[in-house]
């Protein structure tokens, strides 16, 4: 199957789809009542006149929009909200459900927000439960400890318009690892153990695909996360057509083996590549073309034992330090007592969580989202099943004031196509956010058209440009848009775009939904009302 084409077949997965996930037995959250409450956001309240008008103006450009083709083959949910009053502006199927794709974030990065404060860090420790003899002999096994830090890796922060690197991938491992020799360690007798069970094993949460499990995107969740559980597998090809293309994967790792059948083709002919990797196994088949002398092409995979993953690059970083390990790198997925308290030897402090959330929804990271969702609900200790964990932020959207039955989730990055809500429950959920301490925070993680994040490139010269902040989504046949609007006069708009069963090109539906931010801002350009301090634009 042809890498460029998207989503085809099961087995074999296509890079295309990795750019559709980003942004990308069902339990019911709050469904303890049929009965609807009524938000406090959008209440229906009697329109001035002015807000008549503008809304019909506003009614005649999305008609036009989403009547043409092929946006009027799929389904459309709307409501539009005055950020200073609440007054509903414009809905159209504003209570009906939609798969959110990654407009799930939003609601799973305020959860961690109001659960956890800004300022939270994660820890991520090397323990033993042996001691060090006065010769640098560590008997014992040495534990990496995962406690859900999403950016143990090369990662700069704070996140400014683009993601940046510094070092290798594995450079978080390699500090903990040098901080290991500084003590002077010098041998270990026992094991080297990556212990996820901080979290409870649930590598894939329901409703993901079999498709995303191999690409960056898909990445398996575990309470240890070493470069976003991913590697990069490099193909290089020839000079000249015929000559074989070289396969490289960075950083080197056992869970992967790569079967090369890929060769170098003329250099006026275009790349044509198959990768595929059935679930559960270790092979990963490459097959296809690369023209000559083209540059390398780099494919994101994910790793599908994350604490294996991790061990095996802590072993292979302290060898190269010179420290002998005896034992193996292995992985512990259950908790296990140990007489008396392990010895903490080194500790990784993470990033504040405003930093590491600022990222999150710029770049629309899968894997750090549900990180966050986890990480809250271990707050409170273990969970037993998938629904106790869902029952965290179910308790969350009810303070909010979502109304019951207003979201279903299955999981925390809108990955999943199990997930459903509707246009109210998001703009409910913005409307509470910007009355919070945090709401600065959150303003800022939201990505600025045509300016940065995963709308960096959309909405560039038009009048949306710089006056959209708001998490996109995507995955197939999904696409969504959410967040704040600030017309030219000041005022501060509230909005929802929910888009599902989409069957055109990826463009035309993202191109429908850059006109209705344009006709929002020109049609709701107001007076904008007197504002009060907890909704003042954050600084």
């Amino acid at each position: 199957m042809r890498i460029e084409k998207i989503f085809q077949g099961c087995a074999a997965v296509t890079i295309a789809s990795a750019v559709l996930a980003m942004g990308i037995g069902v339990p019911r959250l709050g469904a303890q009542s049929k009965t609807k409450a009524e938000p406090a956001c959008c209440a229906a309240k009697k329109q001035s006149a002015a807000s008549k008008k503008a809304a019909a103006k506003f009614s005649a450009r999305a008609e036009a929009l989403l009547g043409a083709m092929p946006a009027s083959k799929g389904e459309w949910g709307l409501l539009i909200a005055d950020a200073e009053s609440g007054e509903t502006l414009y809905e159209q199927n504003a209570d009906k459900y939609f798969v959110p794709a990654s407009n799930m974030k939003l609601f799973t990065t305020a959860l961690a927000l109001a659960k956890l404060g800004p300022d939270f860090r994660f820890h991520t420790t090397l323990e033993t439960p042996g001691t060090i003899s006065s010769q640098g002999v560590l008997a014992g096994d040495l534990v990496l400890v995962g406690r859900g830090d999403p950016n143990l890796s090369n990662r700069k922060f704070p996140y400014e318009l683009k993601e940046e690197f510094d070092g290798p991938p594995e450079k978080g491992l390699a500090e903990l690892a040098d901080a290991l020799v500084a003590k002077g360690v010098k041998q270990i007798s026992g094991d080297v153990v990556g212990d996820d069970s901080y979290f409870p094993r649930e590598r894939y949460p329901n409703g993901w695909e079999i498709d995303d499990m191999v690409w960056e995107y898909g990445a398996a969740i575990s309470a240890i996360v070493v470069n976003d559980n991913t590697v990069a597998l490099t193909l290089t090809p020839g000079e000249q057509a015929g000559s074989p293309v070289q396969t490289a994967v960075t950083p080197a790792t056992p869970d992967f083996m790569v079967e090369n059948n890929v060769t170098t083709s003329a250099a006026d002919v275009k790349s044509d590549l198959t990768l595929t990797r059935e679930p559960g196994s270790n092979l990963v088949v490459v097959k296809g073309t690369l023209p000559a002398k083209s540059a390398p092409r780099k494919l994101v995979l994910a790793i599908e034992e994350p604490a294996q993953h991790a061990a095996a690059t802590l072993k292979r970083l302290l060898e190269e330090r010179g420290v002998h390990v005896a034992g193996v790198a292995r992985a512990r997925h259950d908790h296990a007592e140990l007489g008396g308290d392990p010895v903490v030897l080194a500790e990784h402090v993470s990033v504040p969580l405003g930093d590491a959330l600022k990222l999150i929804n710029k770049i629309s990271q899968n894997l750090h989202t549900e990180m966050l969702l986890r990480t809250v609900a271990r707050q409170s200790g273990p969970w037993a099943s998938t629904d106790d964990l869902m029952k965290i932020p179910a308790e969350f959207y009810a303070t909010a004031g979502i109304a019951p039955d207003d979201v279903i989730q299955t999981d925390a990055s809108g990955l999943s196509r199990h997930d459903l809500v509707t246009p109210r429950a998001i703009v409910t959920l913005l409307a509470f956010a910007q009355k919070q301490p945090w709401f600065g925070f959150y303003y800022a993680s939201l990505p600025v058209a045509g300016v940065d994040g995963t709308l960096e490139d959309r909405m560039k010269n038009t009048p949306a440009a710089g006056r959209i902040h708001a998490k996109t989504g995507s995955v197939e046949h999904v696409r969504t848009l959410s967040g704040f609007a600030e017309t030219a006069n000041g005022r501060r708009l509230i909005f929802s775009f929910l888009s599902n069963n989409q069957g055109g090109k990826s463009h035309e539906a993202a191109d429908a939904l850059t006109g209705l931010c344009v006709a929002m801002l020109e049609e709701f350009n107001v007076t904008a009302p007197k504002r009060g301090a907890e909704h003042k634009h954050p600084q």
